[in-house]
Parts: structure tokens; C-alpha cells; sequence
């Protein structure tokens, strides 16, 4: 039923009449706050979203915890106020924002198992509006389960622009090094926030930083798991860097602590357990977040499955540990600041990929003032990301060295 329910959302929304371009509609739906609204009925959920026009959407639920979710093409969440559209005692929490490019998402945290009851679209004949309304209705965990799952429909499957050619091989220092830059976060998933600055927009100007100076640099090949504000599963991220047969990866973070006065750059690498127990910690966060942002955790495709079989090679894990240790050397002899434990270790998912020296990379933290006030200013982001250039140019080396001593 919930499978059938979706394909009748995209129809229904993909059926919408043709308005005159007298009516100037732009390329993205925007959704009309004061005509939204989410509020109890009778045994379960009715959510209503005004939008300025027609789009195609699909509707489905997820378990662990028990969540709604909508996707959209091309609908732009700006200026929506969450709390306000939240009217039902059965729903918590509520988030929307970019989630693959050309989508967008809303995820709706639910208090209990609820089922998708209807999801209609109604598309006014003269104006091109659209009014989405979806109806949950309670069930018990069984049907909850069995109804649960992200549906597979054709013409939602993601591009793959813009990636270079896949690599085959460990890299010899005498070809270009293929980085693979992870800007933390993103879409949905805003990551750490302070003062109306988030860690998604920060990581995502520094890692397009980054890669310029690395092609500016030569002798590096540089792709991105995302270029703009959209959400990517932990999953995905270390996909397409075992897709592209990246030479290295690197995740970059700028989080926010709760507890303690961390300050300064840390570079982790993985491990079963933590090097201590804020490294777990931000772990168990960073790892969180595919769960909160909506990703269907049920099933995992093959290539998936076959990155994440094993935590570390053998022969990857001390790449990834001269890797850290070359990017701590980096950025001291820059003179930047250092945190004071500046290599750690903990399970992040995203570093499991068994076959690419991985690391993750908290450039500081946000939570620190002074290190916040370093990550806005142009001209130190410039510095950090020479740093990290000179420490993948002398990793390169060091490696390329090393993979000689082992083939003799």
C-alpha cells in the first residue's frame, strides 16, 4: 500500500495543468507558511502544505526511530519556519532543507508507528498552486515495520556528473593524486550552529577553497561528495570515493562541543575503539546524523556493502595513520593552531572504506570563539588550506616511497 501511495503522489503531482507564463512561476515551489500546517485528527496525523505550484513528490515512512518522509523536486524551503508548522502532539520534530540536487526533503519525527493513510495533491486550475495533504493513522509496530522502507521509483535515482574517471590501483607519486574532499554535513543535516552560522555552508565554501588550491598546486585530481547544499548518506559519501578509486579521502568538519573548551585543528582516523571519550562522542553524533536526516538504513545496495565489509585493510590503516600524521605536520608548520590531542581515533563510518587512506578533519571548532572567528576569515581558511596541501605533496611521497619498499 504505502508503495502503491507514492506512485500515486508523483502521478497525481506530475498530472498538474499548464498555467500561462503570464503567471511567472519560477523553477522552484516555494511553500506558502501561513497555508501549511501539521495537526492531530482522529486515530492519527494530517499534514498540509500549500505550495506556489505543482511538483512531483513521494511520501513513505522509516523505522529506528519512527519518521515520515517527503521528498520534492524542486522545492525551495526558505524563510519556513518549522516550530510554527507543527501543530500535532504527535510529532516532535520537524526538518526540511536540500537533500540530493534537484530534491529537496522534509523529515517529520513521529511519537509512535504511524502509517500513510492518503497523500493527495490538488492543483488549482487557475493559479497552478498546489495543496499536498497526507494523512497518517496509527498502527501497531508490525504493520509499521512491514509498510516501512523507501520506495523504488523510476526517475529518482541520482546523477553523477562532474566526477572524474575511476582510478585503479595504489597511487605511485608519479600520476595525479585523486582527493576525494567530504564537506561535512549539508541539506537537511546543518551540522553544528552557532549565532546563525552553520557547519554545512562553512565546509562546503572551505572544501571549494581547498580544491582550488589543490588544482592550482598541480599534480592533483580533486572531486567533491557535494558541491552544493544537499544532503549525502555517510554511505554515499564513502561510495563514490570507492567508485572513483580515490587515492585518498578526507572528510572536513568544524563541530561544536557542548562540553569542554576544545579549540584548535584534530585529525581522526578510525578505530573500533576510541582513542577517548569526546572522540566517541562526536563518533556516535557524526554517524547520527544519515539516521536523522531520513535515510533508509533497511537495505544496502552491493557496492555499499562491499566498502563496508571490513573497518581498515591491513595495509590501508598505516596510510591513513602517516596521512593523519602528515596533515598535523602540515598545519603546524603553517603555525596554525593545534588542539591539544591533535590525532584521535573513533569509529566514524565515513572513514571505513577498507581500500582508501581515509581520515576526517575538524579544521576547529565552532564552539570555540576564536577558532569560529578563524573559520570566517578568508585569508585563514587560505592558510589551512595550504597546509593541507603540503601535507597530502608530502604524503605523496612518503607513500609512494613506502609501496616501493613493500613491492621489493
Amino acid at each position: 500500500m504505502i508503495r502503491l501511495l507514492c506512485i500515486l503522489a508523483v502521478a497525481l503531482a506530475l498530472s498538474a495543468p499548464r498555467v500561462s507564463a503570464a503567471q511567472d512561476l519560477t523553477g522552484l515551489a516555494r511553500v506558502i507558511q501561513d497555508q501549511s500546517v501539521m495537526t492531530d485528527r482522529p486515530g492519527g496525523v494530517e499534514i498540509t502544505l500549500e505550495l506556489t505550484q505543482g511538483v512531483p513528490f513521494r511520501v513513505f515512512t522509516l523505522a529506528e526511530p519512527e519518521r515520515l518522509v517527503m521528498d520534492f523536486r524542486e522545492v525551495d524551503w526558505t524563510g519556513v519556519d518549522a516550530g510554527a508548522l507543527d501543530q500535532s502532539e504527535h510529532v516532535f520534530a520537524v526538518r526540511m532543507g536540500g537533500f540530493r540536487p534537484g530534491w529537496s526533503r522534509m523529515v517529520v519525527d513521529l511519537n509512535g508507528p504511524f502509517s500513510v493513510e492518503t497523500a493527495n495533491a490538488d492543483i488549482d486550475a487557475d493559479t497552478g498552486s498546489a495543496t499536498l495533504t497526507v494523512r497518517l493513522a496509527q498502527v501497531s509496530y508490525k504493520v509499521f515495520e512491514d509498510q516501512s522502507g523507501a520506495p523504488r521509483l523510476a526517475g529518482w535515482a541520482v546523477p553523477e556528473d562532474g566526477l572524474p574517471p575511476v582510478r585503479m590501483g595504489r597511487q605511485t607519486g608519479s600520476e595525479p593524486l585523486l582527493v576525494v574532499l567530504d564537506p561535512g554535513h549539508g541539506g537537511v543535516d546543518p551540522g553544528a550552529e552557532r549565532g546563525g552560522t552553520n557547519e554545512k555552508e562553512l565546509m562546503l565554501r572551505f572544501a571549494r577553497e581547498l580544491r582550488e588550491t589543490l588544482i592550482r598546486a598541480g599534480g592533483f585530481d580533486v572531486a567533491l561528495t557535494r558541491n552544493e547544499d544537499v544532503f549525502v548518506s555517510l554511505d554515499r559519501r564513502v561510495a563514490i570515493a570507492h567508485d572513483l578509486g580515490a587515492d585518498i579521502f578526507i572528510s572536513l568538519h568544524a563541530d561544536a562541543l557542548t562540553n569542554g573548551r576544545a579549540h584548535g585543528a584534530t585529525v581522526y582516523t578510525l578505530s573500533d575503539t576510541a582513542s577517548d571519550e569526546a572522540s566517541a562522542a562526536l563518533a556516535e553524533r557524526h554517524n547520527r546524523t544519515q539516521i536523522l536526516a531520513g535515510v533508509d538504513l533497511s537495505e544496502q545496495d552491493d557496492v555499499v556493502a562491499d566498502v563496508l565489509i571490513d573497518l581498515a585493510r591491513a595495509e590501508t590503516q598505516p596510510r591513513s595513520d602517516q596521512l593523519a600524521l602528515a596533515i598535523r605536520a602540515g598545519i603546524d608548520n603553517k603555525n596554525l593552531k593545534l588542539n591539544s590531542r591533535p590525532l584521535r581515533s573513533a569509529g566514524f563510518s565515513v572513514l571505513k572504506s577498507p581500500d582508501i587512506p581515509s581520515v576526517l578533519v575538524e579544521i576547529g571548532f565552532m564552539s570555540s570563539e576564536q577558532d569560529l572567528k578563524n573559520i570566517q576569515d578568508p585569508d585563514w581558511r587560505a592558510k589551512m588550506a595550504s597546509a593541507l596541501r603540503d601535507a597530502l605533496q608530502a604524503w605523496r611521497i612518503a607513500d609512494a616511497a613506502s609501496a616501493r619498499l613493500v613491492r621489493q
